[in-house]
C-alpha cells in the first residue's frame, strides 16, 4: 500500500542508486508494488468470507516476513537500537496489530473499494494532521486543495451506501478512517526512524509477530488454526505475507531507486482504483457511478497532494 509509506525508509537506497538508473526497471517494480497494494485491500475484504480468523491472517502477515528477514537482523541491530521509542511506537501502532485489526474489522462490513480508498486514499490527510499535531507543520494552500478533493471523494463513497438501513457500514467506514490515521502515524514513524527497507520490515514484523503469538496463546484473540487448509490460507500467504510483508518493501525501494518519488507516488495512487476493479470479478462486488466518481476524486487528490 501507499505511495508515501516507504519513501522515508528507502531514501538511502534511492540516493545510493542514483548514478545508475533504468526507468523501465522502475516502472516494472512500481507496477508490481501497486498490484500488491491492491491485493492488500482485496485480501482484507476476503477475510470475512474465509475460514481464517483475522488473527490467523495477521500471523501470516507478520510471521512470514519475520521468518524470511530474520537472517538480516544482526546486520540491522545497531541501526534498530538507535530508533527512538516514539518513532518505534508510531511504526508498531500505525502498521502493526492495531492497524491490521482495525482495517480487517472495517473491511468486514464495507467493500474492497472502501478499504483501499479510505485507508490509502486518505493517507495525505492523515499525514498532514499528525505532522501538525507533532511538529506544528501547517498545510499549504496547494496541499489543502488536494486534501479537499480527497474529502469530496470520501463523501461520495459514504453517500454510495446511503441506502443502507443499519449503522454497520458507517461504523466500518469510521474504522477504516481511523486505520488511515494510524497509517499516517506509521508513515511519519518510518521517516523519523531513518531505516532502510529491510530494517523497516524487521522493526514492524518481529515485535508484531511476537506480541500476536502471545495474544493467541493467552486466548485474548481468537484463532482458527487447525480448522482451515493450506489451500484456504494460500491467498493470504501470497498477498499478505509474501506480497505486502516482503516483496512490496523491496519493489518499492527498487522503484524509488530508478524513478523519482513523486512519479512513484502518482503511480501508487492507482491502487484504490485497481482494487475497486479487481473486487468485481474476485469478490462479486458491484460498482456504482457514485463509487467510481469517489475513487476518481480520491485518486486525483492523492496525485495532487504528492505534487504539492
Amino acid at each position: 500500500m501507499r505511495g508515501s509509506t516507504l519513501t522515508a525508509g528507502t531514501g538511502g537506497l534511492a540516493g545510493r542508486g542514483a548514478t545508475q538508473t533504468s526507468p523501465l526497471i522502475g516502472y516494472a517494480a512500481m507496477v508490481l508494488t501497486v498490484l500488491i497494494w491492491a491485493g492488500f485491500a482485496l485480501s482484507i475484504r476476503a477475510i470475512g468470507a474465509s475460514p481464517l480468523a483475522p488473527a490467523d491472517v495477521a500471523l501470516i502477515r507478520f510471521g512470514l516476513p519475520t521468518l524470511l528477514l530474520l537472517p538480516f537482523l544482526p546486520s540491522r541491530w545497531s541501526m534498530l537500537r538507535r530508533v527512538k521509542p516514539l518513532s518505534a511506537l508510531m511504526v508498531l501502532a500505525g502498521g502493526g496489530l492495531p492497524f491490521f485489526f482495525m482495517a480487517s474489522a472495517g473491511g468486514k462490513v464495507t467493500s474492497a473499494a472502501h478499504v483501499a480508498a479510505l485507508i490509502a486514499g486518505t493517507t495525505p490527510l492523515s499525514v498532514a494532521l499528525i505532522a501538525y499535531a507533532l511538529d506544528g507543520q501547517r498545510i499549504g494552500a496547494a496541499r489543502g486543495r488536494a486534501i479537499a478533493i480527497i474529502l469530496a471523494g470520501v463523501v461520495l463513497l459514504l453517500v454510495s451506501q446511503a441506502h443502507a438501513s443499519h449503522g454497520a457500514f458507517v461504523g466500518g467506514a469510521a474504522l477504516l478512517l481511523l486505520a488511515s490515521l494510524l497509517w499516517g502515524s506509521y508513515t511519519l514513524g518510518l521517516r523519523r526512524a531513518g531505516l532502510d527497507a529491510i530494517g523497516c520490515a524487521l522493526l514492524l514484523s518481529v515485535p508484531s509477530f511476537l506480541l500476536l503469538v502471545l495474544l493467541v496463546a493467552l486466548g485474548v484473540v481468537d484463532s482458527h488454526i487447525g480448522h482451515f487448509s493450506m489451500t484456504s490460507a494460500m491467498p493470504f500467504l501470497l498477498a499478505q505475507g509474501l506480497g505486502v510483508g516482503v516483496i512490496s518493501s523491496v519493489s518499492y525501494a527498487l522503484a524509488i531507486r530508478h524513478l523519482d518519488t513523486p512519479r512513484c507516488s502518482a503511480i501508487g495512487s492507482l491502487a484504490p482504483a485497481l482494487a475497486c476493479l479487481g473486487a468485481v470479478p474476485l469478490l462479486g462486488e458491484s460498482l456504482t457511478l457514485t463509487v467510481v466518481c469517489g475513487i476518481a476524486a480520491i485518486t486525483a487528490g492523492v496525485i495532487l497532494a504528492n505534487r504539492a
